[in-house]
């Protein structure tokens, strides 16, 4: 994979949405993105068929930076994909957003992508070694570019030749002339769901995106499943082989929208039962239970409820911060962090503070909030972090920083509380976590590598061959 810049918290790589059959298309897909906005903050994009021809426009920002009426119009057609993206694999820069469309032997081809391959480098390499010229460094490109070196007859016989030889995670929607598919690797690593309007059907990667359209919820898109959509309806495929489902657990602590339903589960109920299991795993008394806003709200509401600690608004999120600013050099200290957050004095002064998080990454930013606490007159700040320490990063779709720089992985948690300077510091336990959603630690359909290691889909160690090409 591509070296990247670090971010100083968990970024979730993508959305993607696809309406299918709909006299506004691309409208619809536009207010779907606007849902999935949390997914990828760095640039947007939609691509529409009108039956003959595909039309796309994509910016770097946010959606309604980049979505002006004038450039929805030109969203001709009832069929339409779009794309949220935050960056994994390939660089900040407009050649890397999403939909990625070519013109082929076969005709237009668009597609999104949530995910991350982990053998793209190893194929890339390989194509462009044989004479492939790529257009830009995103993972996605490669599919397309497996997709168009098939000799099978049929787009979806192309599609599983191209999949068969490519591995890792991805919820991909394609759009073609006539048609959109949509498809989920055989572990799930990312949620995928399918949606039914009065006019057609969508994807999109959580349901809170159907709910904004008014789309009926039908349901998730399986593993390694193949969902092709055209004039004759909907057609599911299962080709691929399959795998023990692997379900991204962090999009139950933090990626997905509360008001989403993934996985078979309702997210809130998942996030508020973390806090409630680290109230009962939590030996500390307090007098008020304070939430790290947004992430960490739902899980301090089941703390607050559980411990019958009274929960209070000590901090305060600023929404309104974009995706920069200007910073000071040394005038303000901790710029970066005040300017989102600002703890409430009046709520804070002289208490004993149970502060509640979704989890810890670098610990910089945790350190910053509890000397923010303590300024303002607490007493005591108790940290809690409804997930277990993070100790390796994530390969499926999620920029998290290397391994030496995950602070769990190298420092035991009294090590990291002396770090945060917090009075106590306790995480909720792998155990405690698994039983919240119903499963148990022997049996249950997670990826958990990034707090065991333990990796699902493993990365290539032999030479690569592609028989498929």
């Amino acid at each position: 994979m591509d070296s990247l810049p670090l971010p100083k918290t968990w970024n979730e790589k993508c959305a993607v949405m696809g309406v299918y059959g709909h006299p506004e298309a691309a409208n619809l897909v536009y207010l779907g993105l606007y849902a999935l906005q949390h997914r990828g903050q760095e640039s947007s994009g939609i691509a529409s068929s009108d039956g003959e021809n595909l039309h796309l426009e994509r910016g770097m920002g946010l959606v309604a930076e980049i979505f002006t009426p004038a450039r929805l119009a030109r969203l001709k057609g009832s069929m339409a994909i779009g794309h949220n993206r935050y960056s994994t694999t390939g660089e900040s820069a407009i050649i890397n957003a999403q939909p990625f469309m070519v013109n082929y032997r076969h005709g237009f081809l668009a597609v999104v992508h949530n995910g991350n391959l982990i053998n793209a480098y190893q194929i890339k390499k390989y194509l462009e070694d044989s004479g492939s010229i790529f257009q830009s460094n995103m993972d996605t490109e490669v599919i397309v570019h497996l997709v168009a070196r098939s000799h099978q007859s049929s787009f979806i016989e192309a599609l599983v030749n191209a999949l068969e030889q490519v591995k890792g995670a991805y919820s991909l929607i394609f759009l073609r002339e006539k048609e959109m598919i949509a498809v989920r690797d055989p572990w799930g690593f990312r949620p995928l769901v399918l949606g039914k309007l009065k006019e057609g059907y969508v994807a999109a990667s959580e349901t809170c995106a159907l709910d904004l359209i008014e789309a009926e919820f039908i349901r998730e898109v399986a593993p390694g499943e193949i969902i092709r959509i055209d004039e004759k309806g909907l057609h599911s495929f299962s080709p691929l082989p399959k795998e023990p489902p692997s379900y991204c657990i962090f999009e139950f602590i933090y990626f997905a929208r509360p008001d989403s339903f993934i996985f078979d589960r309702d997210v809130y109920s998942i996030r508020k039962e973390f806090g409630r299991q680290l109230a009962r795993e939590s030996s500390i008394e307090a007098d008020i239970v304070v939430a790290v806003p947004d992430s960490g709200m739902v899980a301090a509401l089941g703390f607050s409820e559980e411990s019958g600690i009274p929960m209070e608004l000590g901090l305060i999120r600023n929404h309104y911060v974009g995706r920069t600013f200007i910073e000071p050099k040394q005038s303000i200290r901790h710029f970066g962090v005040k300017v989102k957050l600002n703890p409430v004095g009046e709520v804070l002064r002289g208490k004993k503070v149970m502060v509640i998080d979704d989890s810890i990454v670098r610990g910089t930013t945790s350190r910053k909030i509890v000397k923010m606490l303590r300024q303002a007159g607490a007493r005591e700040v108790h940290f809690r972090v409804s997930s277990p320490p993070i100790t390796h990063p994530c390969f499926y779709g999620i920029d998290t920083p290397t391994r030496r720089e995950l602070i769990a992985s190298t420092h035991t948690v009294e090590e990291i509380r002396k770090y945060l300077t917090a009075d106590s510091l306790q995480y909720l336990s792998l155990e405690g976590m698994i039983q919240c959603t119903g499963h148990s630690l022997e049996d249950h359909p997670f990826c958990l590598a990034c707090f065991s290691g333990n990796y699902p889909a493993r990365f290539p160690r032999h030479p690569l061959t592609l028989p498929g090409i």
